[in-house]
């Protein structure tokens, strides 16, 4: 997996920013978490460590590798957890490597990675889940097994291995995941950064799991699913959290693995991977653009409340607007988000050959590498106010748009 990327010495001194607080923001999407992976890669390259992670579903695996392990394993961990869950299906042949292949061998790659997903979900991943035996139908009514196809102790055991829990619980990285309560229907978040939460395997499985594929976690007498079944993203969970006391801004790399936005399909297959990216989304532009339209509104009627005169402050309405929430600091958002090469389908999210992993890791160290090169970033004034948001791998069509 050796690739490099050059970024500019201007990009790299990004990281003495004073008074900087640094989020990574982890979307769920399966095995299109490799490019997470490469993301990570050229970031902790070119800039440094984040001071806060938070991750749904594989984004909040992915989390867990980076928090739970020191900055000079991190990238290690990362790539022997994806090599482990893509060692089943090797990389195909060097007829379909990626830098060769065009639309005219599509159907070729399509056809494979067709057969890599059908694999998957026939016979399970490598260190992440294998199929229940006997099946969920045959298994006894009102069990875990009953209601899951699959097994996820693999997750475990890798997650056990690959993740300090100490470091995690102890270290000055935050660690937050999110999670739905089965019962309640209610979004959770287990997070470091909060008194009394204590991260395990057991939360960061429950993060990632997706019914009915896996059976909902037990946590302390209640019952979790994958939390992208509210929210695919935990973007608004950040912005709601007040800022760290000794920082003045806030720096958050959001990494989506869903584009909202694509082509008309053609065929039913399409439908299905369309509808999914549509689903999973959560309409990511849309959402990420609410959100900080709030959050600019917010930090306004927090200035306009401190330039009040006394007799003012105790106004029913200013109370309403001083309960505004927000986190009292600038923000900058630089937004990666994955899009789908036109040989993936509905299966790309549990398509977990080696090829198709390699291809994901690299676009993301890319993508990351040309954000921090991009002149729109390295002249960016960082300590201005406000809220700023940069998508700098969007391509020139689709500028403008809020979805």
């Amino acid at each position: 997996m050796e690739h490099t990327v050059q970024v500019p010495d201007e990009a790299q001194a990004t990281h003495v920013v004073p008074g900087e607080e640094c989020v990574l923001v982890l979307q769920g999407g399966g095995a299109l978490g490799a490019y997470q992976a490469g993301v990570f890669e050229a970031l902790a390259a070119a800039y440094r460590e984040p001071t806060w992670v938070a991750g749904i579903s594989i984004g909040a695996i992915n989390a867990a590798l980076i928090v739970g392990n020191p900055p000079e394993l991190r990238v290690a961990r990362l790539r022997e957890f994806w090599e482990l869950v893509s060692s089943s299906v090797p990389s195909h042949s060097q007829a379909f490597a990626a830098p060769a292949f065009g639309h005219a061998l599509s159907p070729a790659r399509e056809a494979l990675n067709e057969a890599s997903a059908t694999q998957a979900l026939l016979f399970g991943v490598p260190g992440f889940f294998k199929p229940r035996f006997p099946p969920a139908p045959l298994q006894p009514p009102g069990t875990l097994p009953a209601i899951s196809y699959y097994d996820t102790e693999p997750l475990k055991a890798t997650l056990e291995r690959l993740v300090d829990f100490d470091r995690i619980n102890h270290g000055h990285v935050r660690l937050s995941v999110g999670a739905v309560n089965v019962r309640t229907g209610n979004f959770t978040y287990f997070d470091t950064g909060k008194p009394h939460h204590h991260i395990d395997a057991r939360h960061i499985m429950a993060s990632g799991a997706l019914p009915p594929g896996f059976a909902p976690v037990e946590i302390d007498g209640q019952f979790y699913w994958d939390g992208g079944l509210v929210s695919n993203t935990p973007l608004q969970y950040v912005l709601d959290q007040p800022g760290h006391p000794e920082r003045q801004r806030r720096l958050i790399f959001q990494v989506d693995l869903f584009s909202a936005r694509g082509e008309m399909p053609v065929n039913l297959g399409e439908v299905t991977e369309r509808e999914k990216d549509i689903r999973f989304s959560s309409r990511t532009r849309l959402n990420t653009s609410m959100e900080l339209d709030r959050e600019v509104i917010a930090q306004a009627a927090a200035r306009l409340l401190g330039k009040l005169p006394p007799e003012l402050r105790d106004d029913p309405d200013a109370q309403a607007l001083a309960r505004l929430r927000h986190c009292q600091h600038a923000v900058d958002v630089v937004h990666l988000i994955y899009r789908s090469k036109h040989y993936e389908t509905q299966s790309k999210d549990y398509e977990f050959s080696r090829q198709s992993m390699l291809e994901h890791w690299h676009t993301g160290l890319d993508d990351m590498g040309r954000s921090l090169s991009d002149s729109r970033w390295v002249s960016h004034r960082h300590d201005g106010t406000g809220v700023h948001v940069f998508d700098l791998t969007r391509k020139r069509s689709e500028e403008g748009s809020s979805t």
